[in-house]
């Protein structure tokens, strides 16, 4: 199933998507299941599918205006340099351990909604990424039961602002300012998607591809980054883990790429979806 988050005539809603329209789930299971969110925390995945295999759609997807899939996980945990590719183009050296770094949940925005170039930086660059959506949550989860605590799957661009990224050590400031983490369409759940390692993943600014790779080649695969995580902080449900980006970001290609207003940004990510973003100047 297709899980999705959206705006319609004001009112934010959530619901399954089918036959391109959305059976709309804000409600219906129940009064106080009105999100993605407390629809995992109560564990409703089987009854929406219920619905799904005997409803039809109420809302056209034309109608709608996409939000991020989670727009308000308690935490949202990005991993860096995750792929060799990638790893090698920064000139980093390898490491025993992930590189965590955090996004707040007011960054993010939707998808066909517009990715915010800060007025501040020329140097906004793309970063296409898998994320992953907590369906149960857990502390020190351990690597063979770590894919049993999954929701789903999702696209993410973890818009960065590459000269802010490096005023010091910390990637904070160049990845959290406003309406640059499009988050999206929906959440695929993880039965739909089957084995994650097998999912390409590329990046197109205005049509070019500009980076590709396989899931499986994540130097820190799935399972392990939950056990890593979950091993500092518990883990609960709508957390949100985005699992780093390929090689072929803009900032290290010669001459750099840069996104700028007017762009086009996809992420494409096989089964999980198209993610879609135009840039714009805040």
């Amino acid at each position: 199933m297709k899980l999705i988050t959206y705006v319609r005539m004001g009112k934010v809603g959530f619901g399954v998507l089918k036959n391109e329209g959305i059976i709309e789930l804000s409600g219906r299971i129940g009064n106080d299941v009105m999100s993605i969110k407390s629809l995992l925390k109560q564990n409703l995945l089987e009854k929406t599918q219920e619905i799904y295999n005997t409803m039809s759609p109420d809302i056209p997807l034309s109608e709608i205006t996409y939000l991020p899939v989670i727009p308000d996980p308690e935490k949202i945990f990005c991993v860096g340099l995750n792929y060799q590719e990638h790893k090698e183009e920064t000139g980093r050296p390898d490491v025993e351990n992930p590189t965590i770094f955090t996004r707040f949940a007011n960054t993010q925005t939707g998808h066909l909604q517009p990715l915010l170039k800060p007025k501040f930086s020329d140097r906004f660059d793309y970063e296409g990424e898998l994320a992953i959506v907590i369906g149960k949550g857990g502390r020190n989860i351990s690597e063979d039961k770590a894919l049993d605590h999954l929701a789903g799957y999702s696209c993410y661009n973890d818009g960065s602002i590459r000269d802010w990224q490096r005023h010091t050590s910390q990637f904070t400031p160049g990845k959290n300012f406003p309406l640059t983490g499009p988050f999206g369409p929906w959440l695929v759940t993880s039965d739909e998607v089957g084995d994650y390692t097998k999912l390409p993943i590329e990046t197109r600014l205005n049509g070019k591809v500009m980076q590709k790779a396989k899931l499986s080649d994540l130097i820190f695969p799935i399972p392990r980054l939950l056990n890593y995580i979950s091993t500092f902080t518990p883990l609960s449900v709508g957390d949100v883990i985005v699992t780093g980006t390929p090689g072929g970001v803009g900032d290290r290609r010669d001459p750099q790429v840069y996104m700028k207003p007017g762009d086009v940004v996809e992420v494409d990510i096989g089964k999980v979806g198209t993610l879609m973003n135009f840039i714009a100047t805040d």
